[in-house]
Order: C-alpha cells, then sequence, then structure tokens
C-alpha cells in the first residue's frame, strides 16, 4: 500500500547534505501535512557506529513516530540503514503511516543508497546492545526484499493493534472509533438465516470520521455484486454470499478507487481491520473470506461462485471480463 504521501524539498536537501558531509551521521524524519520532513540531524562522533547510536535516545520519544536515517558505512555509497521507529504508544493512524511509506521515504532518497531498512518498536533497539541483538538475529532470518520489508512492518503494526502482541487487544482500539448509532443493528442482519445476498456498505463521514451505515442493499446476486458496490467512493462492506452452506458465508469487501482524496484513502486503509472487529464483536459476523479491490470490477464472480457455490441451482453464470480475482492480499497491499 502507498499512503500517498511524498518527500519535502527540505527533505531531499537535508539528505543530500549527510550524505556529503564527513561530519553527519544521518538525520531523523518525520511526517507532517502529508510530506516527509526532515526534523534534525546526527553528528558522527565517532568511527564506529555502535557508538554513535546512543545520542539517538534524546531524539526519539515513547509516543511519537520517526525515521531515522543513519550511515553505517559513511565510505559507501550504499551506506545507509532507514529505521522505521513506530512506539507502542504512537496514535494507531500515525503506526500504520509511518509504516505504509517507508517504502515510498526509500524509493524518493534513492534506493540505492540503503543496504539495509529496519522496523523497531521500542527506542531500546536503537542502541549499541539492541543493534547487536537485530545483527545477530539478521543473520539467522533469510533475506527479504525491499517490498517484503515493507509489508512485514505494516503487517507488524495490525497484529498488535488486533491483540496479536502482549496484552494490548484489538477492542481498545475498536472502542475508540467514532460509530453510528444502530450500525450493529445493521450489521447483524447478515447473521440471520435467509440473509443471502444481502450486501452492507460501510462508510466514514469526514471530517468527523464516524463510521456509519452508506446502504443495506438484500438480494444482491452475485452477478450485481459489483455493479452495488459504490463505484466512486472508498466502502468497506460485507456481503452475504448466497452459496449452499447453511452458514451464512460473509465477504468482507474494501474497496477504494484510485480517484479517492488522499484523506480517504487513509482513513478507509488504517481502520479496515479494526471496522471488521467492529463487526465481529458487536454483530458477531463471523467473515469467511476477505477481499481488496481499487475497483468493485476487479471482483471476479466465477472465482466465486466455484469456491462458495451458487445457492439457485439456475442461477446465470457470467463471463468475467475484469482483472481477475482480487484475491486477499496481506496487509496493507493494494
Amino acid at each position: 500500500m502507498q499512503s500517498g504521501i511524498s518527500a519535502s524539498q527540505d527533505l531531499l536537501n537535508w539528505f543530500n547534505n549527510v550524505v556529503s558531509s564527513p561530519t553527519l551521521r544521518g538525520l531523523i524524519a518525520g511526517i507532517e501535512k502529508e510530506e516527509l520532513i526532515p526534523f534534525c540531524t546526527i553528528p558522527l562522533k565517532s568511527s564506529s557506529f555502535l557508538e554513535d547510536l546512543q545520542p539517538l535516545q534524546t531524539h526519539l520519544t515513547p509516543t511519537k513516530a520517526a525515521y531515522i536515517l543513519l550511515k553505517t558505512h559513511p565510505e559507501e555509497s550504499n551506506g545507509f540503514v532507514a529505521i522505521t521507529y513506530v512506539p507502542n504508544a504512537a496514535p494507531v493512524r500515525e503506526k500504520t503511516l509511518f509504516a505504509s511509506t517507508r517504502l515510498t521515504l526509500v524509493r524518493e532518497l534513492g534506493v540505492e543508497r540503503f543496504r539495509e531498512q529496519v522496523f523497531v518498536t521500542e527506542k531500546e533497539e536503537v542502541t549499541k546492545e539492541g543493534w547487536e541483538r537485530h545483527v545477530a538475529h539478521s543473520e539467522l532470518a533469510a533475506p527479504l526484499t525491499v517490498e517484503e520489508t515493507d509489508q512485514a512492518g505494516l503487517r507488524e503494526v495490525e497484529a498488535r493493534e488486533t491483540g496479536g502482541t502482549g496484552s494490548r487487544k484489538g477492542h481498545t482500539k475498536v472502542d475508540a472509533l467514532k460509530k453510528e448509532d444502530g450500525l450493529a443493528e445493521g450489521l447483524r442482519e447478515l447473521t440471520k438465516e435467509g440473509s443471502g445476498g444481502l450486501l452492507v456498505q460501510l462508510k466514514f463521514d469526514l471530517p468527523d470520521e464516524t463510521l456509519r451505515l452508506a446502504s443495506s442493499t438484500p438480494s444482491v446476486s452475485p452477478s450485481n455484486l459489483a455493479s452495488t458496490l459504490s463505484q466512486n467512493d472508498p466502502r468497506l462492506s460485507f456481503y452475504s454470499f448466497p452459496s449452499t452452506s447453511p452458514e451464512p458465508q460473509i465477504l468482507y469487501i474494501y474497496t477504494c478507487p484510485t480517484a479517492s482524496k488522499v484523506k480517504e484513502r487513509m482513513m478507509y486503509s488504517t481502520s479496515k481491520t479494526f471496522t471488521r472487529l467492529i463487526a465481529q464483536e458487536s454483530a458477531g459476523v463471523v467473515v469467511a473470506k476477505s477481499i481488496e479491490a481499487s475497483d468493485p470490477s476487479d471482483i471476479d464472480v466465477s472465482e466465486l461462485e466455484s469456491e462458495f457455490g451458487s445457492k439457485a441451482s439456475g442461477e446465470e453464470q457470467t463471463t468475467s471480463t475484469s482483472r481477475g480475482f482480487a484475491r486477499p492480499k496481506r496487509a496493507g497491499k493494494r
């Protein structure tokens, strides 16, 4: 997933200065007003990269994410490491934004400059001792591409926020999302007997960022699914596929047209995990399959019918001319 954020001219200038300066170890950057900007430079005080890590602690806080760009091998053209620091206590939208933008960061500054990308959540991981542990772990792990590293960071953010690490439970963030009254009742219709064909579309009202019921449409056939979904605006939708199974087969569908505004893309992409949890916790909706697509036409009906079966034996089968079925993608990827 790309966040729509780009590097400011100031960041490009600062980074070029760090590249050419023999007295600078690196810089710390962040995101403000939908731009990557520089915060401060880090002096090169020692010939040892590990010794120069300690001063970083004064620039990092337990609640604010940051990008740390450092020279590990000053004498080499690809001697940089890009560290994405996303503390556990940072706001959830900031976490996902930083994780989804770090690939953009290294691309705009020059992929050839960076020999490694690292994702950390604790200040202690950016110390001499923490880096030594990282190096030891890296020597045991299989190498990842830049894209795989980026995806891993985003998956880690979402896993932490949905209760996958320690005692941080997903429902604390779910409760923090603003929801209109009656949302649970609308979602609960999906779990009732005979709900096959029901399509419930949810939307966020901006700027108050309240999750609302956009529409609830019964008797939507699989062949009409793509055309019934909103064609112009992002949606988080639940569709009870009219299958032969005695239990409701619920599809969770995230669609985000390419013409959507940056703020819309960010709001929907960072909230899709929590919206699914809202449906599960407040209405008992159990999702059988998740789909992500830029456009509703990307959804291949024939693939769905093959997987779930068609409830109506005489239902007309459609010939798909779309670009293919939008299989569930890893978190943060579209």
